[in-house]
């Protein structure tokens, strides 16, 4: 009897250690907990997040620091599982909440931004990109039918007033409804045109690489340095200072990526916490695992064409 107890307890101990080191070294599960990635991902699904993607960042990096084996660059337009890189209440990087999001920019790119910090992207780079559409209430009844006709998946109403809804489509699910409608199309972009002259280059920083200082970036680039470079930096009088000198370039220790959602009006990306560090990039969305209609029963709903489709 001991001996096959102690077969069961070195079984059991065999598999939790297999799981912690495939948890730990190879890949893991991620829960999308929103509607900011759609169309390429849905609220509700799980995937497998491959942490050799970019190399094998070592566990535990409070203990002896970070460290990546076979480190290999990320690319534009990957989508990103990382760690929150503006938490300040959690020293420990692999301790912080996880996010999930699109690459926008690696280091060295330039990439135009509004006074929000919105990338102004092109549809190769972002085809998935939602924006704000206004159309007549007395049009919503259609416009949901129009949505069932062309399979388009209803999305929540964003926004009202006396004569306007709001909601957010992509630029292909616009281009479905604007061609169904004709020249009758009653559908209309919320800002109907950019305007370039608001628009600023954001050069992403790169290890060794030079920044610019301007007045519109100066404290993107202080909460950088002060976060993630472990330098003293401030603010005064319209003048960056680093370690109490005043500067016109700053000069970086690391990688960093520019994330963003694919629904814009989703602000859990870089408009809200910033640039990304390489250290804190847990790995690459590989595969969903997991996908089902909200709420719909135990044995409903399954989107079986989407589970373990490959994520792109």
């Amino acid at each position: 009897m001991r001996r096959r107890n102690w077969k069961i307890a070195a079984t059991l101990t065999g598999v939790i250690l297999t799981v912690i080191l495939l948890r730990s070294c190879v890949a893991t599960s991620y829960l999308i907990p929103s509607t900011g990635m759609e169309n390429s991902l849905y609220r509700g699904e799980r995937i497998l997040v491959n942490k050799w993607s970019y190399g094998l960042r070592l566990p535990f990096i409070s203990l002896w620091g970070y460290h990546r084996w076979g480190d290999k660059p990320v690319r534009k337009d990957d989508i990103l599982v990382f760690n929150n890189p503006a938490n300040l209440s959690q020293t420990a990087i692999d301790q912080r909440e996880v996010y999930i999001g699109r690459c926008l920019g690696v280091p060295g790119d330039t990439l135009w931004v509004d006074s929000l910090f919105s990338v102004i992207p092109s549809e190769k780079n972002a085809p998935d990109q939602k924006f704000l559409y206004t159309y007549p209430r007395k049009k919503e009844k259609q416009l949901d039918s129009l949505l069932t006709i062309l399979s388009i998946r209803p999305n929540v109403l964003l926004g009202q007033d006396t004569a306007k809804n709001v909601r957010s489509f992509s630029r292909y699910e616009y281009y479905l409804l604007e061609q169904a409608l004709g020249t009758n199309n009653w559908i209309e972009p919320a800002d109907k045109e950019d305007s370039v002259d608001v628009l600023k280059p954001l050069i992403i920083p790169g290890k060794g690489k030079a920044v610019r200082v301007y007045p519109w970036n100066m404290t993107l680039l202080r909460n950088t340095l002060v976060l993630h470079e472990r330098k003293r930096a401030d603010i005064k009088n319209d003048t960056l200072y680093i370690e109490g000198k005043p500067v016109q370039h700053c000069y970086f220790m690391k990688d960093y990526y520019w994330v963003g959602a694919n629904n814009s009006i989703n602000l859990s990306d870089s408009r809200l916490f910033g640039l990304v560090p390489k250290d804190h990039v847990i790995g690459k969305a590989a595969v969903i695992w997991f996908s089902k209609e909200q709420n719909t029963g135990l044995f409903n709903g399954y989107r079986w064409d989407r589970i373990w489709r490959k994520i792109k």
